[in-house]
């Protein structure tokens, strides 16, 4: 009998633990908020409340249903406003700018990728006689992200001159509910796979990008496009193959992590292609960055309250203080790395950026194979070498096709885009 009682919580701890079923739990908590939304915003505009209705409640349901404004015109990239075009400076002025953001988003984001894989892989409390405990929910470090990320950014457009906004609030709520997926996902594949598994995987999302943006926003893409995209799944394809087999890492492990990095891959790509139809209001990124956040904090911390797991995670904390600060330097560096992101592509471009990320992606494999001893065969290195290849030719073929584009009269295009 004693044995029997033992296996009952062991089960259930081992349910409890199990992706797939805190994927459905979690998604079940955002439903109980999604779905008494969804059938406001119905009454709300079967009822026609921009015309009827009347209230101190009025000027909050008109901003959060309808909006303030109707869209405006298609900006000329459909995603960012154009940036800024630099004024008159010294080189030795843009150089130090460049260094700035070069070394502002290298250091969030390498800091947030060591931080990440320790939060996830390593135990904490670990002493000569006890193996210590690891932290599992992945939920509660989405949560703390988004509420800095919220602060951060109300900050910024509270303190800085933002234009005006119109887009009805509720829009914000899809963007939220994939970017909170995708970055469950992320952190629950760190279970199942390595690091740099998961840096090349996210390297090689331009192509569900590429299709999602197909489906949702009925782009077309030149051929160019397509090849660099097929270079980098070899690439992927390559390292993972390669990879020497961990005999203590069964097939199911491994199929695990790899349905959940194709779940983020897909998560993501919607995430980024329903703000890109967003830009079509009058916001700037920073905006963006705070009405996704808004509803990213009311999801994740109303699921965490329902399932009872954020006063557990809070005890957590309390017991591990390495945890927490591991927890509160995780979510600064993502919060901050967010400002870099706009701030470089504001003063630099996009082709810019890219190659500093791109660049970014390598170190980190680098420091996670240093760090966290990750090996690397010769022929995984030549893969992971395919797709940063792959990457940068990605962005020498965007500006080429930028520059062509400016000489060549308006209504040509010099591709033919499918």
């Amino acid at each position: 009998m004693a044995t029997g009682e033992e296996i009952v919580p062991a089960l259930q701890d081992s349910w409890g633990d199990f992706w797939l079923f805190r994927f459905f739990v979690n998604a079940a908590g955002y439903a109980s908020i999604v779905v008494p939304g969804f059938l406001l915003i119905q009454y709300f505009k079967r009822r026609n409340y921009l015309e009827t209705g009347r209230g101190i409640c009025f000027p909050v349901i008109k901003s959060c249903v309808f909006g303030s404004e109707v869209k405006s015109v298609h900006q000329e990239d459909g995603s960012l406003p154009p940036r800024a075009e630099p004024t008159e400076s010294s080189t030795a002025r843009q150089v130090f700018k460049l260094l700035f953001c070069a070394a502002g988003l290298q250091a969030s984001y390498l800091t947030w990728g060591v931080l990440q894989e320790r939060v996830m892989t390593r135990t904490y409390g670990a002493t000569e006689t006890e193996p210590g405990e690891k932290f599992k929910d992945s939920q509660f470090l989405v949560f703390m992200n988004r509420i800095l990320a919220f602060t951060v950014a109300g900050l910024y457009c509270a303190l800085t001159k933002q234009p005006r906004h119109g887009a009805p609030m509720y829009k914000y709520s899809f963007a939220s509910l994939s970017n909170i997926l995708s970055s469950w996902c992320q952190y629950e594949a760190l279970k199942y796979i390595s690091f740099p598994t998961q840096v090349l995987a996210k390297a090689s999302k331009v192509i569900p990008v590429m299709m999602m943006g197909k489906l949702v926003s009925r782009k077309s893409y030149e051929y160019w496009e397509y090849l660099t995209a097929a270079l980098i799944s070899v690439g992927v394809s390559m390292f993972l193959l390669s990879s020497a087999p961990n005999r203590h890492v069964s097939t199911v492990t491994t199929f695990s992590g790899i349905i959940l990095l194709a779940g983020y891959i897909i998560f993501d790509s919607f995430t980024s292609n329903w703000q890109d139809a967003l830009f079509a209001y009058k916001m700037s990124p920073v905006q963006m960055m705070f009405g996704v956040n808004v509803f990213s904090c009311l999801f994740t911390v109303g699921s965490l309250l329902e399932q009872g797991a954020l006063l557990e995670s809070v005890r957590f904390m309390s017991r591990h203080s390495e945890f927490t600060a591991h927890a509160v330097l995780l979510s600064v560096c993502s919060a901050f790395g967010q400002l870099f992101i706009f701030y470089t592509i504001n003063q630099f471009g996009a082709a810019v950026f890219t190659i500093i990320m791109t660049l970014r992606q390598a170190f980190a494999i680098l420091l996670s194979c240093l760090i966290y001893g990750h090996t690397v065969t010769v022929v995984g290195g030549l893969g992971i070498a395919v797709v940063f290849m792959a990457l940068f030719l990605r962005v020498y073929a965007r500006s080429r096709m930028k520059k062509r584009s400016k000489k060549l009269p308006p209504g040509e295009t010099p591709v033919q885009k499918v």
